[in-house]
């Protein structure tokens, strides 16, 4: 009962525009990562002492750092498709587009350039240095296999899930 108010008031709420945070610190990932973990205590009436993650994977949840590389790569997915706003299709280049990699064999990767930046500190946090760097991590099959965006997030939440419960 209490599963359905918590993900629309609290959770909801945290993930909505995570996107932006990408290439904060871990401090601050661990804050925010806090809220999740209070909520999921509250579903199951866990106490603080006792072990989040077990929560966390029955819930499906993601973790603060693969939810914000969720938001992102599902964001360049809509962008590479043509449904993204076009200031933000705009800023994203395929290496294909390069005119030096043309020719490689990275060209078939559909990988994105990842845009020089001057500060490592604000720079490497832009739009579209983040969204690329998210997208490029991507196995090839997830990048390539998708024709629509349902498709795609399921996939790709999926590897992301596997990735976060199951190799750490």
């Amino acid at each position: 009962m209490h599963r359905p108010i918590i993900r629309a008031l609290v959770v909801s709420k945290v993930y909505c525009c995570c996107s932006v945070l990408a290439g904060v610190s871990s401090h601050l990932l661990d804050r925010l990562q806090s809220v999740p973990d209070a909520a999921a205590r509250l579903i199951f009436s866990a106490r603080r002492s006792d072990h989040i993650t077990p929560l966390l994977h029955d819930l499906h949840w993601l973790l603060v750092p693969e939810r914000i590389q969720f938001r992102l790569c599902v964001l360049a997915f809509r962008c590479l498709h043509g449904t993204a706003p076009t200031y933000l299709a705009e800023s994203l280049q395929r290496t294909t587009a390069v005119e030096g990699r043309r020719h490689l064999r990275s060209a078939d990767t559909q990988l994105l350039t990842v845009p020089p930046t001057q500060r490592s500190t604000l720079g490497d946090r832009s739009f579209p240095a983040a969204e690329a760097r998210s997208w490029n991590r991507l196995p090839a099959f997830i990048r390539n296999a998708s024709s629509s965006v349902a498709t795609f997030r399921r996939h790709l939440k999926n590897h992301l899930f596997r990735s976060s419960y199951y190799t750490n």
